[in-house]
This record gives C-alpha cells, sequence and structure tokens, in this order.
C-alpha cells in the first residue's frame, strides 16, 4: 500500500516513514499544501495521513478537494495539534476516515491504518480466506494450509492488493501506482509488473491450481472468488 504524508513537521514525517517503511508501506512525503496538491494531482493513494497546519495554506483544502473528485477512494486519517472539538467534527463532516490529535503512537497509528481497511473492504479481521490461500494483512503473510508461502515483499504488496480488489479487474498502471509508488518515477514501458506477477502465480500454483487468477488481455489482472 502507498502512503502520503502531509506533514511540515519533518522530524514527525521522517519518523513516520522510517516506521511505516518497515511495516511494508510505500511512503512519499509533500512538506507543503502546494506539494501535496501536485502529488495528488499525479497518484491515487491508500492512505493520505494529513496536517492540517501546513505552512502555505489549510489542510481542509486538501479534504476538500480530495472528497470532491470523482473516482478517488484514498483513505484520510487527519493529523493535527488542533484540539478542538469542533476540528474534529469538521474533518469527519468533511470526509475524513479518521482523526489522530498529536502527539500520537505509530503503533496506533498503524491500528487506525488495519481498522479503516477493514472497513473500506468489509472485512471483520485482519485475514482474508481466497481459496484456502489465508492472507494476513496485518503480519503480511500468505499461507496454504500449514505451508507458508515464501513470497517476496513485492510479490505480497501484489497479491494483497489483488485479493482487496478481488472480482474487479486491476489495470496494470494502478498496481504499479499502489505497489510501487509514484508512477512518474516509474518506467511505463518496463514489464517488471507482469515479471513479478508470473513469479507470484508460480509460486501459488505450486501448492494448488489457480484458474481463478485471471490476466485481463490488455489491461491487467482480476482475483475471481
Amino acid at each position: 500500500m502507498n502512503v502520503l504524508i502531509v506533514e511540515d513537521e519533518k522530524s514527525l514525517a521522517l519518523e513516520m516513514d522510517e516506521f511505516l517503511s518497515k511495516e511494508g508501506f510505500i511512503v512519499e512525503h509533500a512538506w507543503k499544501k502546494s506539494s501535496a496538491e501536485e502529488k495528488i494531482f499525479v497518484n491515487n493513494y491508500d492512505f493520505i495521513l494529513l496536517d492540517l497546519g501546513l505552512p502555505d495554506g489549510d489542510g481542509f483544502d486538501i479534504l476538500k478537494q480530495l472528497k470532491a473528485t470523482k473516482d478517488r477512494d484514498d483513505a484520510v486519517i487527519i493529523l493535527t495539534a488542533r484540539s478542538a472539538v469542533d476540528d474534529r467534527i469538521k474533518g469527519l463532516d468533511e470526509g475524513a476516515d479518521d482523526y489522530l490529535p498529536k502527539p500520537f503512537s505509530l503503533n496506533e497509528l498503524l491500528a487506525r491504518i488495519h481498522a479503516i481497511t477493514r472497513r473500506k473492504h468489509k472485512l471483520e479481521k485482519n485475514e482474508v480466506n481466497i481459496h484456502n490461500f489465508l492472507l494476513n494483512i496485518q503480519n503480511r503473510t500468505v499461507s496454504y494450509g500449514d505451508e507458508r508461502l515464501n513470497l517476496t515483499k513485492k510479490e505480497f504488496e501484489i497479491f494483497n492488493y489483488l485479493v482487496l480488489n478481488k472480482n474487479r479487474v486491476v489495470s496494470r498502471m494502478s498496481l504499479t501506482e499502489h505497489v510501487w509508488g509514484d508512477i512518474l518515477e516509474v518506467n511505463s514501458d518496463s514489464n517488471f509488473v507482469d515479471v513479478h506477477v508470473k513469479n507470484l502465480r508460480k509460486k501459488l500454483a505450486g501448492v494448488t491450481p489457480i484458474d481463478w487468477f485471471e490476466t485481463v488481455r490488455s489491461i491487467g489482472y482480476r482475483i475471481n472468488c
């Protein structure tokens, strides 16, 4: 999953970056409102961690733009030192998924990210059973029966993203964006996505047939269930 941290307090942003990166997230930064808007214009994110008090504007303006844009489903967690109840209510009313006042625990931030992921994808817990493969989105593991598959970080992220979007065609571009990050930094002519998917499919097929893992010609992939 890819995360955009919109936070002008660089020490906090870097602390979150280090923590979330260790948890397997792809992390980008924006220190100002203007740079956040530039990134959001180009990329879609799984999560945006949004500070309200930015040096060149109010984070609420970014939230309004996100929610007014069609076909965006970035989850937004507001991170701010503002403690007023009215600000919390305003943020939630305008579409934020959660509100975490500073200072906060990084473990609590991670727990809220997992909670939002469960709500968004209608999961009762952090595990998804797909054709007897058990995917744990918190522990970042995939197993089949008693056998744990030895997936690379990218292979897990691909499988995770496809499973969370099961029964939907996921384009190669969308997969690239959510697993590798900023699409402007990716060579669109490269077949690296297909190579990683091929390796993932080989590992899955090594334990059981996977006719439910579909390649949609000229578009991308779909997990059927």
